[in-house]
């Protein structure tokens, strides 16, 4: 990953590691984290914290501890070195080019896009160590594959060119190159380049947003490929699905609307146990499985809990309607059945039917127009809060 100056870990970084880890995870390997820093004018401290954060968030780990690309930079340059006094490079004004092959084709079989092929003569002499010594990305990235035993190199289809000029480092260095998989460019909803100004669709802002990670990895995985977006409650049912056959090459459209949905409906699927630790002690598991399938995020919990079990002044619409219904509750306890069995007895009362029987007992005892189904609500709020609310009266 190449450190953003900003410190912001965008979303589209975000979607090649995860097709990285998906697949690393789905063979059995390993998955690295290298941090490219060949631009010491990044502040690389913080954006590597600040990357290492987002992807815990995500859920998502990696094999042995962060790597930086410099690390392996005397290696680099024995072998610029080494390259040198077999003529496959050369001196330039104090730095080392890579001397490209000027005839025939450079080609390989990308695990996205098929066959791949370049004319060697349009691919320049690179520089692969600059004059103050400093391998660049181009060479480096070859030596840390090498030198790791990379055995496939998923990134971004900005990137085709140069895995042309990669492979010929590799093979001028006598090793095999890994599998490349160049997976297709995220652009917006309406077809442009994804915003990459400080904070805009950073995993940062996303989780302040209260997005759910799962929903990002579960559109990130699935973008771009012939597969339905649908909710997961796990990454584990990710792994499985990952086939390079299955993504196209077309550009991938991603949209901010469709992620909140998305996250809203992973919210509904989620068990109790999935979210405890992020709620607070007044949303319980009862509460959490009466309002889960009407939240949009998971702040929302909160305020359902607070119109359950605090104090809440109700709206009132036809007292008369309503005094009717309190004197008609039923004894405690309640459960689900109660909601059912109380309003057939209101109506039988008072004629009323549909929305006209349902709306003002839902104002008065939620003040709410809308929400979670009353017959689970009902027993949360219990008979003495729920009489009250019905006189119009603050519970």
């Amino acid at each position: 990953m190449a450190p953003s100056p900003t410190g912001f870990l965008h979303i589209g970084g975000v979607r090649t590691f995860l097709f990285n880890w998906l697949f690393a995870r789905q063979q059995g390997g390993e998955i690295l984290l290298r941090i490219e820093n060949t631009d010491t004018s990044r502040e690389v401290a913080e954006a590597v914290d600040q990357i290492k954060g987002s992807l815990t968030w995500l859920g998502v780990d990696w094999d042995g501890d962060v790597r930086f690309q410099l690390d392996t930079a005397d290696t680099a340059r024995e072998l610029a070195q080494q390259l040198v006094s077999e003529g496959k490079a050369y001196e330039d004004e104090g730095a080392i080019r890579f001397r490209q092959p000027k005839e025939g084709t450079v080609s390989w079989t990308d695990a996205v896009r098929g066959e791949i092929e370049f004319k060697n003569e349009l691919l320049p002499d690179l520089v692969i160590v600059r004059s103050d010594g400093r391998p660049t990305y181009n060479f480096i990235s070859p030596v840390d594959d090498i030198t790791d035993q990379i055995t496939h190199v998923i990134r971004g289809e900005d990137h085709v060119t140069n895995s042309g000029a990669q492979i010929q480092m590799f093979r001028a260095l006598g090793a095999g190159e890994p599998v490349f998989a160049h997976l297709p460019l995220l652009v917006d909803a309406a077809g442009g380049g994804l915003s990459k100004r400080a904070g805009s669709l950073s995993i940062g802002e996303l989780r302040d947003r209260g997005i759910e990670a799962l929903a990002v990895c579960a559109l990130l995985a699935r973008l771009g490929t012939a597969d339905p977006v649908e909710p997961v409650t796990s990454l584990e049912a990710l792994v499985a699905t990952v086939d390079f056959a299955r993504v196209g090459r077309a550009a991938a459209r991603f949209s901010e609307e469709e992620l909140s949905h998305l996250s809203a409906r992973t919210l509904h699927l989620l068990p109790y146990a999935a979210v405890r630790d992020r709620l607070p002690p007044t949303v319980g598991e009862a509460l959490w499985l009466a309002v889960r399938g009407n939240l949009s995020t998971l702040a929302d919990a909160a305020d359902w809990a607070e119109i359950v079990k605090g104090t809440l002044t109700p709206k009132r619409e036809d007292p008369a309607f309503l005094e009717q219904a309190a004197a008609r509750l039923p004894a405690e306890p309640w459960t689900e059945a109660t909601w059912k069995e109380w309003t057939s007895a209101v109506s039988d009362a008072t004629e009323r039917k549909g929305r006209a029987l349902f709306h003002p007992l839902r104002l008065a005892l939620t003040a709410r127009e809308t929400g979670p189904e009353m017959a689970k609500l009902l027993p949360l709020i219990g008979r003495a809060k729920a009489a009250a609310r019905l006189k119009g009266q603050t519970a």
